[in-house]
């Protein structure tokens, strides 16, 4: 018997029988989604006012907690982001785009801890072959090519506790004989998820889910997946370069601030431990338009290359492109030069891009981004010991920022025996004078 559906919008709880792409009440787009009916769910508890009967709270003094173990992997960067490794009977979420590297990060992992490998994209031939070529035995490694969710639950749940780990790759893939829609609509996404998520709080197995995302760069099956589980994890990086980063979004038992990085090579995925001689391997010295900036990933201070090209526009309206940088800052930056340093590039083409396919997210780089945007305007060259870092305000002041000693002294680690930061200059102009 299928199970009753309806579409419920995310926004304001607006129930419909079928889709609108625009919800009715509250007027939020694509915010409608297929759920399950609860009245429609069979539950062995009773329901109603008697269901509540005995219900009694205690003080979360009295509240007995018990240390969950963790799974180590002696993957550094993998545990670090993790909190210390995965905690039994815990969800982990890893989502990122296709192609980045998501399943070959987990098979690394199910290759330390052992544990079983539900593929639904993929035969069990093509993992062989996948894992071969990552020099992976699979020794401690099981194997289940399978699509259909209640199959899938019904082998775990006669299963005794399991410690080792289970990974689902992809969610997108699954389906069940309950709902009408497809594998990867948003009903099935949250069914499925369900399903798997409540086999292992019983049974303490920690499970590891692989997720998708959209064109627009968000997990697919909106929110509600990520609300689902104990962690989520997102590993980005451009297709064709080498460096990964994974970020934690959400987790439950350790901080969000921790990122791993990674190096994409033939054999998969290793980790990095000095990421700042990754991004600057291919820098090139005494070129305008090329400043390093210290940037600030969880604990770690690690240092990037920030390229700049200014040219003369051939089109009415100039180009701004930003690879690597919000395209908003980027245009703020730019009217920030042109009103306080007088700089006319409003005739100008100006591209920006931060080697190594990183994505900055923190202002600290606005000063080295606006340094190299006027390097390659006056085509000169700073000097390739100098480190730029700091905050610009819309008057053109330098702004402080977190952890400036911990950048300075990675800095100055790393052989930047120059470093131009919220200390040394207090506006912008000061910063343009450097360059003479």
């Amino acid at each position: 018997m299928k199970l009753k559906t309806s579409f419920v919008c995310q926004q304001c709880g607006y129930e419909s029988p079928s889709w609108y792409g625009k919800c009715p009440n509250c007027g939020t787009w694509n915010a409608l989604v297929e759920t399950v009916k609860e009245e429609a769910v069979k539950s062995t508890f009773a329901r109603g006012p008697l269901a509540k009967v005995g219900v009694k709270p205690q003080k979360l003094s009295d509240v007995k907690h018990i240390e969950k173990n963790r799974l180590k992997s002696n993957i550094v960067e993998f545990d670090r982001v993790m909190g210390g490794g995965i905690v039994q009977g815990s969800v982990t979420l890893l989502s990122g785009d296709p192609g980045i590297g998501k399943s070959t990060l987990l098979l690394h992992v199910l290759d330390k801890v052992g544990g079983l490998y539900v593929s639904g994209e993929e035969s069990a031939e093509q993992v062989k072959l996948r894992a071969k070529r990552m020099g992976i035995t699979g020794e401690n490694i099981e194997i289940l090519a399978e699509t259909g969710v209640e199959s899938i639950v019904s082998y775990l749940s006669t299963l005794g506790n399991l410690s080792n780990l289970v990974i689902v790759d992809s969610i997108q893939t699954l389906s069940s004989d309950d709902l009408e829609g497809l594998a990867g609509s948003v009903g099935q996404l949250r069914h499925c998820a369900e399903l798997l998520t409540s086999v292992a709080k019983a049974k303490g197995i920690p499970l590891a889910i692989i997720g998708h995302v959209t064109k627009e760069g968000t997990i697919a099956g909106p929110k509600v997946l990520e609300h689902m589980v104990d962690t989520v994890l997102f590993l980005e990086g451009e297709r064709f370069a080498n460096a990964r980063i994974l970020r934690t979004l959400k987790n439950r038992f350790g901080p969000v601030e921790e990122v791993g990085i990674f190096e994409m090579k033939g054999e998969g995925l290793k980790e990095v431990s000095n990421p700042s001689a990754l991004f600057l391997q291919d820098r090139v010295k005494n070129v305008p338009g090329s400043v390093v900036t210290v940037l600030l990933e969880g604990t770690r201070p690690m240092l990037v290359e920030i390229q700049a090209l200014v040219v003369p526009s051939q089109i009415p309206l100039p180009r701004r492109v930003g690879n690597g940088i919000d395209y908003n800052r980027l245009q703020l930056l730019i009217a920030i030069l042109q009103k306080r340093l007088n700089i006319p590039l409003g005739t100008f083409d100006v591209f920006v891009n931060v080697s190594g396919g990183l994505k900055i997210g923190e202002p600290a780089a606005d000063l080295a981004v606006a340094v190299a945007i006027i390097s390659s305007f006056k085509n000169k060259p700073l000097d390739p010991k100098a480190a730029v870092f700091g905050e610009l305000g819309l008057l053109g002041e330098v702004r402080s920022i977190g952890s400036e000693e911990r950048r300075t002294k990675e800095a100055r680690r790393l052989g930047f025996t120059t470093v131009i930061s919220p200390k040394t200059v207090r506006s912008v102009k000061q910063a343009a004078e450097i360059l003479g």
